[in-house]
């Protein structure tokens, strides 16, 4: 199977890792638990992945400093599936975008909570460095 990544060829897990910023650990893991799977093996069984599953892996990626659990991870990528697949039934559809509104409203929130605690630490290490050029 072809694909566009890297010059039209599959990645094998070291060129996903540096893509993606994520460990070769955490990759393996994310597949042990069912977020992102390879979408094939080469002859020897190492991974090969596409763009598609690269931009998944960005995904969780983004996902984690804002708390999700491996299980919202994984409900959301499946809503996500869903909403991308137009063969879905529209009952379906709607109980994925319902469950992604809901997921978004979870990640501002999480965003406004995480720049709040960034401002108190940013005011934290200003207040150590004017202490620290006064005791010299």
């Amino acid at each position: 199977m072809a694909d566009e990544t890297e010059g039209g060829r599959l990645l094998q897990i070291g060129q996903v890792a540096e893509a993606t910023g994520l460990s070769l650990k955490t990759i393996r893991h994310y597949d042990e638990v069912g977020l992102v799977e390879p979408s094939e093996r080469s002859p020897g069984g190492f991974r090969l992945y596409t763009s598609a599953d690269v931009e998944r892996l960005l995904v969780i990626r983004r996902m984690k400093p804002l708390g999700f659990s491996l299980e919202q991870m994984r409900d959301l990528l499946a809503a996500l599936d869903t909403l991308a697949d137009p063969a879905s039934p529209s009952e379906v559809r709607a109980d994925a975008a319902t469950f992604v509104d809901q997921c978004s409203a979870a990640a501002q929130q999480r965003c406004s909570e995480l720049r709040t605690q960034l401002r108190i630490a940013e005011e934290f290490a200003d207040t150590l460095s004017g202490l620290a050029g006064q005791s010299r």
